[in-house]
């Protein structure tokens, strides 16, 4: 049973992501206030490498939500909602370490129709593509039917090129791309709120945790080689359970893995596959949490689909996120106490 133990690595103001940047051993953190910070050598550095305090919003939900740098490390792209609860996803060249404000463009702006459920994860894919994770836009059960609707980014992982085009280009294989009234930048539906999603650094799988709404908390997975266009049910189906009395169609993809609120869960902090060196026990074994539990848990998909699941020992109040280094190792940030990384027991 692999276990660990949680090495504290830098106080941080509400960490919600952590980014890397390729040849740069520095940790890039977003703070929900709207500052993107950088850790050097175990210390934060006092200038941050991007301030957006005064326009971002500071409700539950919202916030500075997600960062990602570009394949080469150029440009810095950060998610987050401004004073209006509406989501921006923002380009910055970067000059030297520090985001270059001059350069900064508008990739995507989506109107969010309430405050909650905004998504905000950024991740660039093995095919170098932008990956945008949208959540339904809010309230509870999905009243506006955005998870299932195909002519709303919302509640939705998006798959853009945002180098090849003004604002962004769509990748010519994308599953939705040409059909009339359906969005093309659409590559995966029917999530409630994606928090948070990651590559498998060796394989490609794409690993989601999506947050549900009362009883039910799922991990899903999109294997590598997908030609995208999965749906993963929500509002039909929360969980793997139907929801409110819908009646879910065949070509629905349920969970790997799904929890219960009985004991105390309200949302999962999706993580990631584990690929570094550290801690061999864990080696191809996807790490997650949840917000309210604080708990580290991992789960490895066995033979004929069976699941083992392990509880890894340690609890992080307010467990926010995760991140990995360029070497696969990992790291858990509390929204009250910081960056951690995960080290051998």
């Amino acid at each position: 049973m692999p276990r660990v133990r949680l090495v504290p690595v830098a106080s941080v103001e509400q960490p919600l992501a952590l980014a890397v940047r390729p040849s740069d051993p520095s940790l890039y953190v977003a703070e929900k206030t709207g500052r993107v910070v950088a850790i050097r050598d175990g210390v934060v550095d006092p200038t941050p490498v991007l301030d957006l305090s005064d326009e971002v919003s500071l409700g539950a939900e919202q916030g500075l939500l997600g960062l990602a740098f570009s394949p080469d490390g150029s440009f810095l792209y950060v998610d987050f909602t401004d004073l209006h609860g509406d989501t921006h996803v923002e380009e910055f060249t970067m000059l030297g370490d520090r985001a270059d404000v001059a350069t900064r463009r508008r990739v995507l702006f989506v109107r969010q129709p309430f405050s909650n459920h905004n998504g905000g994860n950024l991740v660039f894919g093995p095919d170098d593509m932008l990956y945008v994770g949208l959540g339904d836009g809010g309230s509870g059960g999905d009243p506006l039917g955005n998870g299932q609707s195909l002519s709303t980014l919302l509640g939705k992982i998006l798959r853009i090129d945002p180098r090849a085009g003004r604002p962004y280009a769509i990748p010519p294989d994308n599953p939705f791309l040409g059909r009339p009234d359906v969005r093309p930048e659409i590559w995966a539906l029917g999530l409630r709120n994606p928090w948070r999603f990651s590559f498998d650094g060796r394989n490609g799988d794409l690993w989601i945790g999506d947050v549900g709404q009362s009883s039910w908390e799922e991990i899903d997975v999109q294997p590598a080689g997908s030609a995208g266009g999965l749906d993963f049910g929500w509002n039909l189906m929360e969980g793997d359970h139907p929801y409110a009395g819908a009646s879910p169609t065949t070509d629905l993809v349920p969970p790997i893995y799904e929890y219960s609120h009985a004991a105390g869960a309200c949302a999962v902090t999706g993580g990631y596959v584990y690929r570094g060196r550290s801690i061999p026990a864990l080696t191809g074994a996807y790490v997650f949490g949840d917000f309210c539990l604080g708990r580290l848990e991992a789960l490895r998909v066995g033979p004929g689909g069976t699941i083992q699941h392990w509880l890894l020992g340690p609890v992080l109040p307010n467990l926010a996120s995760f991140g990995e280094d360029d070497r696969g190792e990992l790291y858990a940030l509390s929204l009250t106490d910081g960056v951690f990384r995960l080290a051998p027991p």
